[in-house]
């Protein structure tokens, strides 16, 4: 995309556990980022298995370079939540969504604190307690797209096979404009939430998992 914004950086250790993440060797510093898909499996290849993010995930500020610096930390959170490295971020939500924009990112990776919500402690532990590695996948297969979404308690599974898909979920996949997104797909991607649409950006929700927790049939 043509417009940018100060890149953003994370504070890495190797280790989930509080305690040992003190340890000598367990810091890696704060590592800059480069803001495109290589982020996450450069941050796994390093041996971090926990950060922080530098900012909040601002979603109530408008224009787009507040929606491009939001969309590149949920990128890395969905990235880093694919291969089950804990996050440490904070989410702010514009009030009048809040309530349906928490659930849509409830795949992702729990977030310490959620501004706009009316109820923000009742959220934030039903977003912790049912949070789960593989909420909301997508694969490619040979000539078909198929996403398994459970955000909503059930397993609704979408598979499509035209395809101009998967070069839409390429250009999603960083966040897009909605003009360079066929308008017939990003409607029915809209329709059964599967994008995020943050002033004129739109963006891919589901991870193409990295870390299975069982057999992949059964996922």
């Amino acid at each position: 995309m043509p417009f940018s914004t100060p890149r953003p950086t994370v504070l890495a250790w190797r280790d989930h556990d509080v305690q040992t993440r003190a340890l000598p060797g367990m810091s890696l510093g704060r590592i800059p980022l480069t803001s495109d898909s290589g982020d996450a499996p450069r941050l796994w290849a390093l041996g971090v298995r926990r950060v922080e993010l530098d900012a909040p995930v601002d979603l109530t500020t408008p224009g787009q370079a507040a929606a491009r610096s939001a969309i590149d930390r949920l990128c890395l959170v969905r990235d880093l939540t694919a291969r089950a490295v804990q996050v440490d971020w904070d989410l702010l939500l514009p009030p009048d969504r809040a309530e349906h924009l928490w659930k849509v990112l409830s795949h992702l990776h729990p977030p310490r604190t959620v501004t706009g919500l009316a109820d923000a402690d009742t959220a934030l532990h039903a977003w912790r307690t049912r949070h789960y590695l593989c909420k909301l996948i997508w694969r490619q297969g040979p000539g078909f797209l198929q996403i398994r979404d459970r955000r909503w308690g059930d397993l609704r599974r979408f598979t499509a096979d035209d395809p101009r898909y998967p070069a839409a979920v390429a250009r999603l996949d960083r966040g897009a404009r909605p003009a360079d997104i066929p308008h017939d797909i990003l409607d029915e991607l809209t329709t059964e939430h599967l994008v995020l649409r943050t002033d004129d950006v739109v963006w891919w929700l589901p991870y193409h998992v990295a870390r299975w927790l069982q057999e992949a049939m059964a996922v």
